[in-house]
C-alpha cells in the first residue's frame, strides 16, 4: 500500500459525492460524530475504506462469501428474533455483498486498530487483540459447523448484552423512548434519538403501514400511534428513517417500536465489479440487505422484510436499541476481557459465513475450511489491518479539518 497522504480534495469529494442529497439536518449529526474520531470516521466512511484497499491477492483471489460489507466492533450486538428469543450477531448489513471472504475481516481487523483510542489499548495491545479475534475466526472456519452464541454459555460482555435484553421488560424500554399520557403514548423527540416528522412524512408513512397492516394476520398490531424522524448509526444518518410506535399488543405497556430506514447502494459495489464478481438480480436494495442478513444470521431479525415506502427501498424491522450494542470502549484496559469479546466477534463471522455458504455463487463450506487452512494469509491479514488504520487516520485528519474550515457547511445548510 501506498503510504503516501491522502489528498484533500479527493477525500473531500468523495465525503460529498457519498453524502449527496441526504437530509442535512441528521448529516450535520454524522459529519459531527465523524470528526470525533478515526474510528468514528471509519465508520461512517466506509466507501472510502474500500477505495483504499490494496490490491493483493488475499483481497482479489480469496474464495466469495456473503459479506455484511461493514464490519467493525460496534457492528455486533443482541436482538431479538421472530421467535422472541435473544441472540447475539452481526447487527447491519446496509453494504451487505457476495465478496471475498477476507473483506468483512480485514474491515474489522480495522476498526479494533482504529479504535485503540477508545480501547485505551496501546498499539501493541490492539495488534495481540486483533490476533484473537483472527485465531478465533480461522479456527471457526476450520471447525466448519455454523452455530451461534447461547446467553446460557456466553459470558462477559457478550453475556452482560444477551441477559440484558432477556430481562428487559418492554414497559421499562417504552418508558426510554416514550411519553405516556394516561393511556396513550407518543415519542421522545428530542434531537437525540428521533426528530419530530413533517405532515407530509406522516402521512406518507401511516399510508404505507396502513396497507402492511391490512396484510397480516393482525391488522390491529401495526395500528400507527406516533412517528418520528430516527437517529441513529453513523454511516446511514441522513438517509430516509422513521421510528414508527405502534398499537402492538396493546397500550399502553403493549406498544412496539418499528425501525423503517432507506437502502441504498453498497459501498462495496464498485470494487466488486471491477473484481467481475458478479452479484445476484436483485430486486431492489433493501432485498440485497434482507436476503444476505436472512442467510447469514442464525434467527431472523423480528419484522425483517424489504418493503417500498412510496416507491423507496426501505428495509422495515424492530427497533433495535444502540445501547444494544458492543460498546467496546466501556471495557478498557482489561485486556483477556477485550480478547475474549473479538474472540466471539472472529467465530461469529465465520459461523454467518459457513450458513450462508454455497448460497447464489458463494464458496462452499468445503472451500472456506481449506483456505482457514492455509498458513500464510494471518500475518499479512494483520500488515494490512495496520496500514488501513494509518490511511483511515490520515483521512479523518483531512475531514476534520475541512470540517471545521467550513468546506461542508453547503451541504448541510438546511433548505
Amino acid at each position: 500500500m501506498s503510504k503516501q497522504p491522502y489528498q484533500q480534495t479527493s477525500v473531500i469529494d468523495a465525503i460529498l459525492g457519498n453524502n449527496k442529497g441526504r437530509d442535512p439536518q441528521r448529516l450535520t449529526m454524522k459529519y459531527a460524530k465523524m470528526a470525533q474520531s478515526p474510528f468514528i470516521f471509519l465508520r461512517g466512511a466506509c466507501h472510502l475504506f474500500y477505495d483504499g484497499l490494496p490490491d493483493l491477492p488475499l483481497f482479489r483471489d480469496a474464495p466469495r462469501a456473503w459479506s455484511c460489507g461493514d464490519l467493525h466492533f460496534e457492528n455486533f450486538g443482541s436482538y431479538k428474533g421472530d421467535n422472541r428469543l435473544v441472540y447475539f450477531d452481526i447487527n447491519d448489513y446496509d453494504e451487505a455483498a457476495l465478496a471475498p471472504l477476507t473483506w468483512d475481516m480485514i474491515r474489522l481487523l480495522t476498526s479494533i486498530q482504529c479504535g485503540a483510542g477508545a480501547l485505551n489499548a496501546t498499539h501493541a495491545e490492539s495488534l495481540a487483540v486483533s490476533l484473537s479475534c483472527l485465531n478465533a475466526y480461522r479456527n471457526a472456519l476450520i471447525n466448519g459447523k455454523a452455530l451461534w452464541v447461547e446467553r446460557e454459555t456466553s459470558v462477559g460482555l457478550v453475556n452482560a448484552l444477551l441477559t440484558t435484553l432477556h430481562g428487559r421488560e418492554r414497559a421499562t424500554f417504552l418508558d426510554k423512548r416514550t411519553i405516556r399520557k394516561n393511556h396513550r403514548r407518543s415519542l421522545i423527540l428530542d434531537g437525540v434519538k428521533a426528530l419530530p416528522a413533517s405532515d407530509a412524512q406522516k402521512e406518507m408513512v401511516t399510508e404505507f403501514l396502513d396497507n402492511f397492516a391490512s396484510m397480516q394476520t393482525e391488522p390491529k398490531f401495526f395500528q400507527v400511534l406516533d412517528i418520528g424522524r430516527r437517529i441513529a448509526g453513523t454511516g446511514s444518518l441522513g438517509v430516509e428513517r422513521y421510528v414508527v410506535l405502534v398499537e402492538g399488543k396493546g397500550s399502553p405497556d403493549g406498544n412496539y417500536l418499528l425501525d423503517i430506514k432507506e437502502a441504498k447502494p453498497s459501498a462495496m459495489a464498485p470494487h466488486l465489479a471491477r473484481l467481475g464478481i458478479k452479484q445476484p438480480g436483485w430486486l431492489d436494495e433493501a432485498s440485497r440487505v434482507v436476503t444476505v442478513q436472512n442467510r447469514m444470521q442464525a434467527i431472523d431479525h423480528a419484522f425483517l422484510q424489504a418493503v417500498k415506502l412510496d416507491g423507496l427501498p426501505c428495509i422495515l424491522k424492530g427497533l433495535q436499541p444502540s445501547e444494544d450494542r458492543v460498546a467496546i470502549g466501556e471495557w478498557g484496559k482489561k485486556l483477556d476481557r477485550l480478547k475474549e469479546v473479538v474472540a466471539t466477534m472472529g467465530r461469529v463471522l465465520a459461523w454467518d459465513q459457513l450458513r450462508a455458504s454455497g448460497r447464489s455463487g458463494s464458496a462452499s463450506a468445503d472451500e472456506l475450511i481449506a483456505f482457514a487452512q492455509r498458513d500464510d494469509w494471518v500475518p499479512e491479514m494483520l500488515d494490512v489491518a495496520t496500514e488501513m488504520t494509518i490511511m483511515t487516520r490520515r483521512q479523518w485528519e483531512v475531514f476534520a479539518g475541512a470540517l471545521s474550515g467550513g468546506q461542508f457547511a453547503d451541504q448541510t445548510r438546511r433548505t
